[in-house]
């Protein structure tokens, strides 16, 4: 959804050697449940390390376009699976940031998809956070891109956040349309290409 900085995050601390801090407690009760408009039911949950492989996958799907509208600039598929790079995005440092993606698991094959990724991240200094949302094409207008930043804006009240903000290109309309549904105040700038969105909590 906004052009959020990569993760910045000290790779040397491994999960382990982070604070016990309840964190599995956290992130189980961050998991839910979600049906689809065609009824395909799916759960939304906290990412975690293990999840590089699928990640990998799910950059498969991504189109140019959709890589651009969620990045603002091109990003080819070698460089978004960079082993460094992804495990940037599988480590999440829970003191400012909440990654969830939307997990399903095929009943007949048994084979498990990530089919959309939503970031939630605190703003240093400040009692706000960014928020960005990127869906698989295929499963693009099934619902994921609305329930995805509905749960981490709920996140962000939980977390007792004052606003959450974001930054869409113009010509993004879907998300447009999702961001309005959902309350956010539009920035316009004569001479950007992007549009600030900001939702008060």
């Amino acid at each position: 959804m906004n052009q959020i900085q990569e993760n910045q995050i000290d790779l040397t601390q491994t999960s382990a050697e982070r604070p016990a801090e309840s964190g599995s407690e956290l992130a189980a009760g961050l998991v839910s449940q979600f049906s689809m408009k065609d009824g395909t039911e799916v759960s939304l949950r906290p990412i975690h390390p293990g999840d590089e492989p699928l990640m990998a996958q799910f950059h498969q799907t991504l189109s140019g376009r959709s890589v651009y509208m969620r990045y603002f600039c091109s990003i080819s598929l070698e460089a978004r699976l960079a082993h460094e790079r992804l495990v940037r995005i599988c480590h999440v440092d829970r003191e400012r940031e909440v990654a969830l993606v939307v997990d399903y698991t095929n009943k007949s094959s048994g084979k498990q998809q990530i089919l959309g990724v939503g970031r939630l991240i605190k703003l240093d200094g400040q009692n706000e956070a960014e928020v960005a949302i990127l869906v698989s094409d295929q499963y693009q207008k099934q619902g994921l891109g609305t329930e995805l930043l509905r749960r981490l804006i709920q996140i962000a009240r939980d977390q007792k956040l004052h606003r959450v903000s974001g930054e869409l290109l113009r010509d993004n309309l879907a998300m447009q349309i999702i961001v309005k549904k959902l309350g956010f105040r539009f920035r316009l700038c004569a001479d950007s290409a992007s549009i600030p969105v900001v939702l008060e909590l």
